[in-house]
Formats: C-alpha cells, structure tokens, sequence
C-alpha cells in the first residue's frame, strides 16, 4: 500500500497523485526488498544446495568478499527473472513515472547479471542499471558514492528498504520507502525528505504462520494411536507423553516445512497454487524462514528429549530434510520414504508412551500410507497432464507413469485391508480386550471402503491437498471414522457372541 508523508502521519494515496518530486531528478531502485521483496544472493545460494558448485561459490567469499561471492552464485544459480515476486504497487508506481518522462536507474547490491536480467524482464522500465560486478560490493556506503559520482549529491530520489539505505537517503535528494521496518522509516526521515512509502499488505507473522502449514499437524495425531492400541487410554500419563510428542512433531514438522519451501522456490512459483505461498510469492523474507525454521527444530528436539522420544523425532528430522534435499526427485524411493515418515510418528508415541508397537500395526501401517504416498503423487501427475506439462519439477515422474502408481497404490491398500483381516481374526483366536472380537470384522470392509473412496476422488480430480488432510475435510470420512469408533466401543464392551 502507497502512503505519502504529511506532517503527522502517512496518509493513503494513489500512485498518480506524487507529483511533488522534481521530474528531472533520476529514480534510483533498489532491487532485494524493494522492488523484488526476495533476496537474490539468498535465492542463488539456495539454488545450489546438494549441488558441488555451492563450495566454489561459498570459496569466493573467502578470496574476494560478498561482490566475488554474488557473481560466482549467480553464475552457476542461472537465475530466473520471470519468476520473481515483485512488488506490483512498486511498479505500477514506476510505470506511472517512466510515462511522465522520469528517468529510472536500477541500482543494486546484485551482482551485474542478475541485475541486467531483471532489467530485461522488465523491458523498457529502466534507463541504466548500476550493480556489483564481482570486485565491488555496491551496497550501503559504496552505492551512496557511486550515485553521488555518477549524478551529484542530492540529485537523485532513492527508493531502498534497509537499515543499509540510510547512507544513500542522507546524500539523496528524497527518499522513498518499501517494506522499511519502523527504525528503517524513522532512520530515513531524519536522513532526507521521504515523499513515500510502500508498506506490506500481509503482516509478517501471520505469513510466516501460514508457512508452518499448521493444518498439516492433523498428521501428527498419529502419535497418540499406540496409547489406543495397548487399550490404555485410560492412563493420563500417557496422553501427556503423547501430547509433548504431538507438539514436537508439529514443531518440527513446520520448521522441515519451512526449509522445504525454501529449498523449492523455484519449483513452487512454476505451480499455479504453490507460487502463493509465503516464501514463493515473497510474503516472507527468506532470513525470517531460515531463523524460524532452526527455532522450531531446536524446539521440537527439546520436546521430544522431554518426552522420550528424540531418537526417533532425530530419524523423523533426517528423513524428512533428505527427502527435501534430493529423495523426493528419486523416483519410488520418495513414496517409500513419504510412507516411512508417517510410520516412524506412530513409533515416536510408542517410544514416549513405553508402549511397544506390535508387527501388526508397523504392517498394516506401512501398507496403508504408502497407498495415501501413492495417491498424493498420483494426483500431481494427473494435474500435471491436465496443464499439458511433460514432467513435474523436483519429481522423478511424468504423467505417462500414472497408471502403474495407481496400480501400486491400489495394491498397497488391498494388502493394508488384507494386513488388518489377519490381525482382526488373531484378536479373534485370543479374545484378550474385546467381548465381541468378531465385531471387528466390520472395521476392515470400512478402512477399505474408506481406501477406495481416497482413490476414487484422486481419479475424479477432487484432490488438491495432502490425502491426510483432504480426509481431514473430507465428511464421508469422518462418517466412517465414526462407524469405526462405534463397532471397537461395541466389540469392546458388548457380548454378543458369547464368551
């Protein structure tokens, strides 16, 4: 949102009503955080990792500072322009003002090449483009005096967004602010004559929650199955080592998210959904997510230590920042891995509640989220074909191997029903917990039915989200976790076929 500076305080107005700074004076942009709300070295370096370049690259800011450093990323990065966020109130703003005949200078810390891309990008924006060129870092200081070189003290209008941009506003003729935090915005008010200011639409807090994926915790829910399997939901004990369980896995589970998100933005910005999430869409400031993420992590691990189970969330963390990095490009190795992982938060619950997890149960567990590993990837090759796309980035599938996933997933849930049929006609034989064992029957033709339900709406298109989560949402299966609670309550306590 644009604010022009009054005496009192900002006050709301549209692009075309600035007219109080001289045309004659250039528009020097800054490029990260002001025009782009992204941070392009960031980017670069995230880019390269897994990759052998990043040594060489990370090796230039020993040899020859930041500016060797920026070149060597975007060299080997080969970063895309087109697919930046930029900040669109920014630029109807500095369209409006290259029409009124003003001259516009691209000026930043970037290195020269992905400098000159942007300008490309936004063909016929800029007059001239000012950027590091591998031996000079232009930023803070060094920018300020290559703008006061190449146009004179107070002859320019900067627009910058960092505590660093107070060097170039007190040699600036005005100044306009982006995104600028309060100190920032009050640094450059006593530094030169602010005509504007851009704010964040989106608070950041609530982005970055948003980028947590906090509906993804429903997940995490599977902790507490071994305190219902071993019959001693009873025990308070236990649903306090099971509740600090569940709150380490969601810690750590949004902190992974978070690294994900980082680790794909690429990736995400091609998606027509993925490219609005936080860190795709430049909502939140990259530095924000990789702080926040370790907090969580740490956080989660402290948890888990508490609980008892740290060793297993560690397997979970490893597993899940692999799968980041390099095993969800491997093909079937990621839906096995994916399988693994919800897996391992049932043995997490059984490891804090002191309850062993039984073969039945990793078994029958292992079968059914391969199956719901299968459906998600299934329904991402479908949506890919749907847009004509010959390959998913980040997968190691094409649309064409659909049928042969379905036909896996589909055979994977069967043989969960088959897994549980077996473990259903054990608990029969030893009549352990159940008055009525064989009531239990009733449970397997419902997880199958609910299986199959799953695969019939990934067919139909229906699903956009994690199967968990679309379950999650989803009435039919709440009707049919229902009908399971109600045939265990009455398999449990009602005999009616004898004893």
């Amino acid at each position: 949102m644009l604010h022009h500076a009054a005496a009192d305080a900002p006050i709301d107005v549209a692009p075309q009503d600035l007219r109080n700074i001289t045309p004659a004076s250039p528009l020097c942009v800054d490029l990260d955080g002001t025009l782009t709300p992204s941070d392009t070295l960031v980017e670069g370096v995230l880019a390269l990792l897994g990759s052998r370049h990043l040594f060489w690259a990370l090796h230039g800011l020993l040899k020859g500072g930041r500016a060797l450093l920026k070149q060597r990323v975007a060299e080997v990065s080969l970063m895309d322009a087109t697919l930046l966020p930029y900040n669109t109130n920014l630029l109807t703003y500095l369209q409006e003002q290259k029409r009124r005949g003003r001259r516009l200078v691209l000026v930043t810390a970037a290195d020269a090449s992905v400098a000159r891309s942007v300008a490309e990008h936004h063909a016929g924006l800029f007059d001239e483009v000012l950027a590091s060129d591998g031996s000079l870092n232009l930023k803070g200081e060094a920018k300020a005096q290559a703008l006061v070189e190449r146009f004179g003290a107070k002859q320019f209008v900067y627009i910058g967004n960092d505590a660093t941009d107070v060097a170039i506003w007190r040699v600036a003729q005005a100044g306009i602010l982006v995104n600028a935090s309060r100190r920032t915005a009050a640094a450059a008010r006593l530094a030169t004559k602010v005509e504007a200011e851009f704010r964040r639409e989106a608070p950041i807090p609530m982005a970055l929650l948003r980028a947590m994926r906090p509906h993804q915790w429903a997940k995490n829910v599977l902790v507490i199955v071994p305190v219902f399997t071993a019959h001693a939901a009873t025990d308070l004990s236990n649903w306090i080592s099971a509740l600090i369980t569940f709150v380490a896995f969601c810690a750590t589970a949004s902190g992974i998210y978070l690294f994900n998100d980082l680790t794909d933005l690429a990736a995400d910005r091609r998606h027509p959904r993925k490219r609005m999430r936080p860190f795709a869409s430049g909502a939140v400031p990259l530095t924000a997510g990789f702080l926040a993420g370790a907090a969580l992590l740490c956080t989660g691990l402290l948890l888990a230590a508490l609980a008892g189970a740290l060793l297993v969330l560690l397997l979970y963390a490893v597993l899940s920042l692999a799968y980041s990095m390099k095993l969800k490009e491997l093909p079937l190795v990621d839906v096995f891995v994916l399988a693994a992982l919800y897996t391992v938060r049932i043995v997490a619950g059984g490891e804090a509640t002191g309850h062993t997890i039984s073969l039945w149960l990793i078994c029958f567990s292992s079968f059914l989220f391969l199956s719901l590993a299968l459906v998600k990837r299934v329904e991402e090759l479908q949506s890919a074909a749907g847009q004509g796309k010959s390959s998913i980035s980040r997968r190691g599938y094409t649309p064409e191997d659909a049928p042969i996933l379905r036909g896996f997933g589909c055979a994977s849930s069967f043989a969960a029903s088959l897994v549980l049929a077996l473990f259903v006609q054990s608990e029969a034989l030893q009549q352990q917990h159940y008055a009525s064992p064989a009531l239990l029957w009733a449970v397997v033709p419902l997880v199958l039915f609910w299986q199959c339900r799953l695969w019939l709406s990934a067919a139909r298109g229906y699903m956009h989200d994690d199967p968990i989560i679309y379950a999650a949402r989803d009435w039919v299966s709440w009707v049919v976790a229902l009908c399971v609670f109600i045939v265990l309550m009455a398999a449990k306590s009602v005999s009616w076929f004898g004893s």
